[in-house]
């Protein structure tokens, strides 16, 4: 059977590891490296599908976990799937829940079987198999399912993340054999920040006839200069002729980074977080709409950074806005991150297509 979902490679960087290449999927091809918006419940915050159409994002990431809980995916499964249920017409990634298997720890029990949570809407108790994360997934009708995976923290003992690497593989194991028909699935490479775990997981990983591979357990507290090494170490032990997602990485400069390390795909809260927390990302920096500097500044923020979907709004009105309590404030920083973030990544496929890596990273140097 031919997969639904599969790589293809475009060119190579002549200075890095970057690729350059195009992910086909059954809602339509997109080029990489690639950004997904994550919209966690099916939307993402204060921006509408059309918005991201019009932005030119055609991937977005939601969460397994949070839309079994609410609507239920049996729910979305009998009104048309997700992409219906939504009206999005691109396609879509669903994280497993493995994150929240961490980050929800107070309320989660783990053992080889399943991941048993408290639900955060109303308490009642929730069983997350490997098996039933892939079956919600289906039902979802998503272009690619994350298998369950076993996430550590950081810190964390030797041994903790040791344990992370073998249950994550027993449970990719499962998921394969419990996929659907047709099911695209990536599977996960764990190992904390250790070289010889991300090594042992990458080999275990790989060796499943998965559609992609994703580097997990990174951005989960640990500083820069530990994330880096680990992403440099990783990217190339997955398979060439293979996507590679890099999961929950988002800051500007740890993209540009991964992508020459070989990474296709980036997902992150970030440009729309940070966006209702007023700030706005540009050439020049983050800059704090707060700031009284902005009072009277008739124009944009940086005019390197204005983009046609809101270079209407000046950075005056857009403090006003925000010091007003209105929400239209962070529906325009969330679209101007957005779109910041859509030009950041077209401007690296260019300079990947075009040997203009150096500039490129002259470039974004103060973003």
């Amino acid at each position: 059977m031919t997969p639904t979902v599969r790589y293809e490679l475009v060119a190579r960087c002549p200075h890095t590891r970057a690729r350059l290449g195009r992910l086909h999927t059954p809602h339509g091809p997109v080029d990489t490296p690639a950004f997904m918006p994550v919209g966690t419940r099916g939307a993402v915050r204060l921006v509408g599908f059309e918005d991201l159409e019009a932005l030119g994002y055609r991937l977005v990431l939601s969460n397994t976990y949070h839309l079994a809980l609410r609507p239920g995916s049996a729910l979305i499964r009998d009104l048309g799937g997700l992409h219906r249920f939504s009206s999005w017409s691109g396609a879509i990634l669903t994280d497993s829940g493995g994150f929240q298997a961490m980050s929800l720890s107070k309320m989660a029990r783990m053992d080889d079987h399943a991941v048993t949570f408290r639900s955060h809407l109303d308490g009642s108790p929730v069983e997350l198999t490997p098996e039933r994360a892939m079956r919600i997934q289906a039902e979802l009708g998503v272009d690619v399912s994350m298998v369950l995976d076993h996430c550590a923290p950081f810190p964390c003992t030797r041994e903790l993340a040791e344990d992370a690497v073998r249950r994550t593989t027993l449970w990719a194991q499962r998921s394969l054999e419990a996929r659907a028909p047709g099911q695209a699935a990536f599977g996960i490479v764990q190992g904390g920040v250790h070289p010889d775990l991300r090594e042992r997981s990458a080999t275990e990983i790989t060796s499943l006839p998965f559609e992609g591979f994703a580097i997990g357990g990174v951005s989960v507290g640990e500083p820069t200069e530990l994330q880096r090494p680990v992403v440099a170490h990783t990217a190339p032990l997955l398979p060439e002729d293979k996507p590679r997602y890099l999961m929950g990485v988002g800051h500007p400069q740890d993209i540009l980074h991964a992508v020459a390390c070989g990474v296709d795909l980036f997902d992150c809260v970030l440009p729309t977080r940070m966006a209702r927390h007023h700030c706005l990302y540009t050439l020049r920096g983050r800059v704090n709409a707060l700031n009284a500097r902005w009072e009277r500044h008739d124009g944009p923020f940086d005019p390197d950074s204005a983009f046609p979907m809101t270079a209407r709004y000046s950075a005056a009105y857009l403090r006003h806005l925000f010091k007003a309590g209105e929400e239209l404030g962070a529906r325009i920083a969330s679209l101007h991150n957005l779109a910041f973030y859509g030009r950041l990544m077209a401007e690296i496929r260019q300079a990947i297509a075009q040997g203009t890596w150096p500039n490129l990273v002259e470039r974004y140097r103060n973003a």
